[in-house]
């Protein structure tokens, strides 16, 4: 099955990144952080602005295929540090609602890309 590379208008086009990997039904999208369509940090030191700016870029890399957030199968959260769970998780319900039918993992790490990052979101969807 051939695999298809996505790189969605309204995502900074990073070099040697590639935003959405389509293989048959299944969509795999890389980890998105807080970045505008300009590549400009969102949210400098607020966990709750970056957050939705993950998401909105999620949106984003989803809608490059046809799919959307009831899509999503699977999602891995990695964060600079343990309290932006409840923060991440209020934001988050925003965008999946309640109860929240997603797989997911929170993992909490010494740090990400760029210095400014607090956050970085991977996903995994499912076409109908």
């Amino acid at each position: 099955m051939p695999l298809e590379r996505i790189q969605p208008a309204g995502l900074k086009n990073l070099p040697l990144f590639t935003h959405v990997v389509k293989a048959g039904n299944t969509v795999y999208l890389a980890g998105q952080v807080a970045l505008d369509t300009d590549g400009q940090v969102v949210g400098r030191g607020d966990i709750t602005a970056q957050a939705a700016q993950v998401f909105e870029n999620l949106r984003t890399a989803l809608a490059a295929v046809g799919a959307n957030f009831s899509n999503l199968a699977k999602i891995t959260v990695f964060a600079t540090d343990v309290s932006f769970l409840r923060p991440i998780a209020e934001v988050r319900a925003r965008y999946l609602g309640r109860p929240d039918p997603v797989a997911s993992t929170f993992v909490v790490v010494a740090g990400l890309a760029w210095p400014e990052f607090l956050l970085e979101i991977e996903a995994i969807a499912v076409l109908d």
